[in-house]
């Protein structure tokens, strides 16, 4: 199981702010070599307990809180993770485990007794908490990403938007599922770093008037989805 502790910023920022952030980013920082074309596709599939737990936590802005997600790339479900995103005085805390193509569809479908005999404790956390306390596959939500990374101090920066949701999770490794708009969701820069952030990248992302702001694309897919 992979554990990855970052600091972030994220901002709701408009089209012109992306155009001259992105100016900026291009003079000191590089495209993500894994994106074809500067830009990737990401599905992700949320799950909630009975409660609306995450959601809950996230909207009333609990400090610790924790939400669990599986997330593929551009329409290919050969390589799929299984994902859970703490949070804790602002520090993010990221566990992932990989899945296969038909662990995910056994999932989706509440086939669960097989994740208590997987070698990845994260699977077997995720099986505890569907069987225990009914979480269960919620929403599907469906975006664009333009990463740009900066190697001192492991910084990446994002925009994300065509924010879209599923009206359904049956269907979540049907590339062709349709998604639908979630409302008007704005574009939101995100940036990650590890123990500092350089001053040339702060610089870059910085957008007069604009705060940090706590956006959830699962919250606003699920009051759209």
């Amino acid at each position: 199981m992979e554990i990855h502790y970052r600091h972030e910023w994220k901002h709701e920022i408009s089209y012109a702010d992306l155009l001259s952030i992105r100016s900026r980013l291009r003079a000191v920082a590089e495209p993500d070599p894994h994106a074809a074309e500067g830009k990737y596709l990401i599905r992700s599939l949320y799950f909630d307990n009975l409660y609306d737990k995450a959601l809950r936590e996230k909207i009333d802005g609990v400090d610790m809180r924790e939400k669990f997600r599986i997330r593929y790339y551009n329409g290919d479900p050969s390589l799929i993770h299984l994902e859970k995103k703490s949070k804790r005085n602002g520090l993010g805390t990221k566990y992932s485990a990989p899945l296969t193509k038909e662990e995910t569809q056994k999932i989706v479908d509440g086939d669960t007794d097989w994740m208590l005999r997987s070698s990845y404790s994260l699977i077997q956390e995720l099986y505890c908490k569907m069987r225990y306390q009914g979480m269960r596959p919620m929403t599907i939500v469906d975006y664009t990403r333009e990463p740009f990374i900066y190697p001192p101090g492991n910084v990446r920066v994002t925009f994300d938007y065509d924010i879209r949701t599923g009206l359904g999770s049956k269907d979540f490794l049907n590339p062709d599922t349709i998604t639908v708009s979630a409302g008007d969701a704005p574009i939101i820069l995100e940036v990650k770093w590890d123990a500092f952030l350089p001053s040339i990248i702060r610089d870059a992302v910085q957008t007069p008037g604009r705060r940090a702001c706590a956006f959830s694309k699962y919250a606003q897919c699920r009051i759209y989805g």
